[in-house]
């Protein structure tokens, strides 16, 4: 299960909607308690390929998250890529980069007018839906979940 609260979904969404018409990318990061992925910090990087269909993370951007995620005393969680007109479904090409089976692979889509938000796990060129819950400090009518 992937723990998203309210600051971070926030987060993630903006960023989706900055990148527009292109992709959003980023990491977060946090803790594992058992079988439990809480998510505490967001990080926004940049979509190198500027392209609406996929995405580049800048490896400087990656270098620096990951030196704050060690800094802070988190873990790698996973990253997370916005669809700005398809589905939040892990695609062909999302699939065949998934380098790590222990991630969360979050997509955000921006198809309809109230975003929508999935995590998947990618093992084995197999996508499985992953639990969300949302820790949300207030109903907001433009929430991912």
């Amino acid at each position: 299960m992937l723990i998203v609260p309210s600051q971070h979904h926030e987060t993630m969404l903006a960023h989706a909607h900055a990148g527009l018409p292109n992709e959003a990318c980023g990491l977060f990061a946090g803790t594992i308690e058992g079988d439990i992925k809480t998510v505490k910090a967001v990080y926004s990087l940049t979509n190198t390929d500027q392209s609406p269909e996929h995405f580049s993370m800048s490896p400087e951007e990656q270098f620096a998250a990951i030196a704050d995620i060690r800094k802070q005393g988190f873990v790698l969680l996973g990253n997370f890529h916005s669809h700005p007109a398809t589905p939040a479904r892990a695609s062909a090409e999302d699939i065949r980069l998934a380098f790590d089976p222990s991630l969360s692979y979050v997509i955000i889509s921006l198809q309809e007018a109230k975003p929508c938000l999935k995590s998947f796990l990618i093992r084995g060129g197999i996508a499985t839906e992953e639990t969300v819950e949302a820790q949300l400090t207030s109903p907001r009518s433009d929430s991912l979940f």
